[in-house]
């Protein structure tokens, strides 16, 4: 049986701030593992919402979900991270060394001088709505997320929510779809108020139908292939929407995972860090980005990427115990395999 794998650095989390860690620690001289619970690389900004727009990432006016990782992915590639994915973290103990050893669900052994956890929200996944036999048409006609706007040209869909990723899509599926029904418990939507306009608007001109006050209450369909979406008032009234998909946005179930037994210091599912340097309350462990919580914290993608270069600089002395960190720009430095 092979051995563990050994590097500097452990990052619990492949999502944005995950990926721009790795960078971090390269431009340190650091290597990286990184381990990711989803089967792709990119967080919630794949599984959620790859083609929606982001708006306050620096020197991008509008940039994708999915564009932003290709870009953090690209920045990472010198640096040659070891990317295990469709794993957990599922142990942590301590070597004689002081080395931290990591296990995964996969059964792999890794051993890092510093792990840093970039999880986001740690685990998640949809929050499904109780319909009986509603598995046998999820990922073939029931989605919880839209990976492709283009999948759903020409065809008859359903969103069933009320916030802001169901007033998103219901809008930009407006451009492309046969024909779009978003049925919600009540007339007022939670998402911003402007989409929410925008919604109205298509709704006016005949584009969007709004099914309010109304909720999901059966599918019909065979082998997968979903025929019509059965909806409710609480009056007991209902109606058949015929539909090909069904979408539903109602939000994550998010929870740490093996995370919380480590011994970490939590305060509401997150984890407490020295906000100057994003170390935990285990030496040689960090965290960055939305698990990360202090006085102050903004869950912001872009505050992420500072506590990633904050939490770099802290762990290098861990790393290279014996080597003074001189501090220099990456304009000076330079990045390896990349012209200046």
């Amino acid at each position: 049986m092979a051995g563990p794998t050994e590097t500097d650095v452990c990052i619990v989390g492949a999502g944005p701030v995950g990926l721009f860690q790795v960078f971090e620690c390269g431009m340190l001289r650091m290597r990286s593992v990184v381990v990711d619970a989803l089967d792709a690389i990119g967080g919630q900004c794949i599984a959620l919402y790859p083609e929606k727009p982001i708006y306050d990432i620096p020197a991008h006016p509008a940039i994708s979900g999915a564009g932003l990782i290709e870009q953090l992915i690209a920045q990472a590639a010198p640096f040659r991270p070891d990317y295990r994915l469709g794993r957990q973290v599922v142990r942590l103990g301590r070597e004689a060394d002081g080395r931290l050893r990591l296990g995964t669900s996969a059964g792999d052994e890794i051993l890092a001088r510093a792990v840093v956890i970039a999880a986001g929200a740690g685990a998640f996944g949809p929050n499904r709505p109780p319909i009986e036999g509603i598995e046998a048409f999820e990922g073939r006609s029931v989605f919880y997320a839209v990976q492709r706007r283009e999948d759903f040209r020409d065809r008859r869909v359903v969103i069933a929510g009320g916030g802001d990723s169901a007033v998103d899509w219901a809008i930009s599926l407006a451009e492309v779809a046969r024909s779009v029904q978003v049925v919600h418990r009540r007339p007022k939507f939670r998402a911003a108020p402007e989409s929410v306009a925008r919604m109205e608007a298509l709704a006016a001109a005949g584009r969007v139908e709004l099914v309010v006050p109304y909720q999901l209450r059966g599918l019909a369909g065979a082998d997968g292939a979903l025929a019509a979406v059965e909806v409710a008032t609480l009056k007991g009234e209902t109606r058949r929407l015929e539909a090909d998909a069904l979408l539903c946005f109602f939000g994550l179930a998010m929870e740490l995972g093996p995370i919380a037994a480590w011994g970490l210091n939590l305060e509401r599912n997150h984890v407490r860090v020295d906000p100057a340097t994003c170390a935990t309350n285990i030496p040689g462990v960090f965290a960055v980005g939305d698990i990360a919580t202090y006085p102050g914290k903004l869950k912001l993608i872009l505050q992420g990427f500072s506590e990633a270069a904050m939490a770099a600089h802290a762990m290098h002395a861990i790393v290279f115990p014996d080597q003074a960190l001189h501090f220099e720009y990456s304009t000076t430095r330079g990045v390896q395999g990349i012209a200046a």
